[in-house]
């Protein structure tokens, strides 16, 4: 899939060109043109195993890439990752703590370890990164009694002790319960009004669908599809289904009015809509004489549009 071209260096968060990683003879992400947008919280979607992390992985300098080149922020990544990965927040394959010490302690330690923090403002910017994400009354619990959904609380937040403008989260609501992820969905939504790039990886459509303003699709280490969320829904085409004694006639309006896929099984006759307005079709259906008992819309969902392009289902539950 080509680059979305319309995505120069300044209005890119992240972009890639024939972005690939093979093992040994393994290729495991295939020539990938990711376009991420400035502000946009961006859906990176696919089965487990479809090259999401090791994607991610090359993204913040975790990883040499076989071929291909990243941008990220306006800046060449490996090359210059360490000009530019200071803006970037990110919770890789789940966070990783002390879990004898509390939440406050373990951000206090990350932060000690960051070369380029000032020690003097520290406890200011633990103390803020920790009220961000809702865990301040939490802050001196120890890290080893935090709920799932808290601890992934602290790893974004991990993230945030410096300013970011760009936070990659992998996976942010694995394993977690429908309260905790309803927690992290809310947490990025909030960053994300505050003008933070976030791009989160998931399997879970419901919440992708929820959160996020651009979707990139993934499938066997491919980008299968890239687009804005509302694009992606328009691909889909409604499903018209209609009850009538009449199917043969009806089934010879709606196929002359250019509806596809016309199927006719005893008194139901279903189409694939196509460009044709629902309206549309029930008035040349009463005009050509078809006695319409019943007749109903299915919208095509996201799912639907995704399961056409992998070839397979995803999660959708929360």
């Amino acid at each position: 899939m080509p680059p979305d071209t319309a995505l120069s260096a300044d209005t890119a968060a992240i972009r890639t060109h024939g972005l690939t990683k093979d093992f040994g003879h393994r290729r495991v992400v295939d020539a990938i043109d990711l376009a991420v947008p400035r502000g946009a919280v961006y859906g990176f979607l696919g089965p487990n195993g479809s090259g999401k992390t090791t994607t991610i992985r090359m993204l913040l300098g975790l990883a040499r890439p076989t071929h291909g080149e990243i941008t990220v922020l306006g800046a060449p990544v490996p090359d210059r990752a360490a000009r530019v990965l200071g803006r970037v927040g990110a919770l890789v394959e789940g966070p990783a703590f002390h879990p004898q010490l509390t939440g406050r302690a373990n951000l206090a330690r990350l932060d000690a370890a960051d070369a380029r923090a000032d020690p003097r403002t520290s406890a200011a910017r633990i103390e803020a990164a920790l009220t961000r994400v809702g865990l301040q009354q939490a802050r001196d619990k120890r890290y080893r009694v935090y709920s799932l959904g808290m601890k992934q609380r602290l790893g974004i937040a991990a993230g945030l002790l410096a300013p970011r403008e760009l936070l990659i989260l992998d996976e942010p609501t694995n394993g977690l319960d429908p309260q905790g992820t309803r927690e992290v969905r809310h947490l990025i939504g909030s960053l994300a009004a505050e003008g933070i790039t976030v791009l989160v990886s998931s399997h879970l459509l419901s919440e992708i669908e929820q959160v996020c303003t651009h979707l990139g699709v993934m499938r066997e280490g491919r980008l299968v599809a890239q687009a804005p969320i509302d694009q992606l829904r328009d691909r889909g085409r409604a499903t018209l289904r209609l009850v009538t004694p009449d199917g043969e006639r009806a089934a010879e309006v709606l196929r002359g009015l250019g509806a596809e896929d016309v199927r006719l099984a005893g008194d139901v006759v279903t189409a694939t809509a196509g460009d044709l307005a629902p309206e549309a079709a029930v008035a040349a259906l009463v005009h050509g004489g078809v006695a319409v008992r019943e007749f109903g819309v299915r919208a095509v969902s996201l799912e639907d549009v995704f399961i056409g392009l992998t070839g397979e289902g995803f999660d959708v539950s929360g």
